[in-house]
């Protein structure tokens, strides 16, 4: 009996060993793979078992999210909605070896959305407004490509409020007929004051109020996975302030450019807007 004892105190030992150098990420829970402008390119790396450090990877220069799943890796890449269709190469790292990963990006049609606003000056920028917009959309751009290196990601996200999805990722927007960039989030119809929950795990990046996006929080997940919450009444967290998923992070409401009560919700995946439906089980 001892030396039974022994031995399966060896054998959970090699295993907690085996954990450190393997992070498996049991909660990784990959987004659906959808190689498309906005989506998302789930690539497989090769075995776990095979490697003794995770790999690394980028598209360009940005710097992507790579984790194990069943024991496989994976780069989990978002595509940006200008990403011209056809062939493209992934650079990976694996050990002292880099190589180029061919991947293919397919084409995809998004419709168009009319937006009438009353309030033009929301259209129609005056001067200090114009400045402040450039301001404001210089540092969200940083905020999007911020990176925070972790061994522990849930990707398995929930929608962080309860309504009815008013607003598709993609659509190519035109406000009072003028053409804008395209919708980079999904827009949930919810009344003013509805509570707003942290659709995943991870650190408050920042809070705002933005001319365009409103009151606004920031959640970085980690290894470059970043969600959005716009439109806000209210912000009930602070920036550094970790957060669960599902945990009350403020109030729905109709700040910025909104032309009436509702959550925008967005996905940033190395620097770049995705397909938040990506990142939610399917519904049936």
């Amino acid at each position: 009996m001892p030396d039974l004892i022994a031995l399966t105190r060896r054998i959970f030992l090699r295993l907690g060993l085996f954990a450190l150098a393997f992070p498996l990420q049991a909660q990784a829970s990959l987004p659906h793979d959808s190689s498309v402008p906005g989506g998302v390119a789930v690539i497989p790396l090769g075995s776990v078992a095979s490697e003794t450090v995770a790999p690394q990877s980028w598209l360009g220069e940005q710097p992507v999210l790579v984790t194990a799943e069943r024991d496989e890796w994976y780069a989990v890449v978002g595509l940006p909605l200008s990403i011209e269709p056809g062939p493209h190469q992934l650079r990976v790292k694996i050990g002292d070896a880099t190589t180029m990963k061919d991947f293919m990006v397919n084409s995809k049609d998004y419709p168009e959305q009319h937006i009438v606003l009353k309030d033009k000056s929301k259209v129609e920028l005056s001067p200090e407004n114009e400045a402040r917009a450039v301001r404001e959309i210089t540092h969200i751009k940083e905020l999007e490509h911020h990176w925070r290196a972790t061994q522990s990601i849930d990707m398995s996200f929930i929608l962080p409020a309860k309504g009815r999805q008013s607003s598709g990722f993609g659509l190519r927007r035109f406000f009072n007929g003028e053409p804008r960039s395209p919708h980079a989030g999904i827009d949930l119809a919810v009344a003013r004051g509805t509570p707003v929950r942290a659709s995943g795990r991870g650190k408050v990046l920042a809070t705002g109020d933005y001319f365009f996006n409103g009151k606004t929080i920031f959640i970085d997940h980690g290894d470059g996975l970043i969600t959005m919450y716009c439109h806000l009444d209210r912000i009930g967290v602070k920036p550094g302030e970790k957060v669960n998923k599902g945990q009350r992070i403020g109030r729905s409401g109709m700040t910025g450019r909104a032309t009436g009560p509702h959550l925008h919700w967005s996905v940033v995946l190395n620097g770049t807007m995705v397909d938040p439906d990506l990142f939610l089980p399917r519904r049936r």
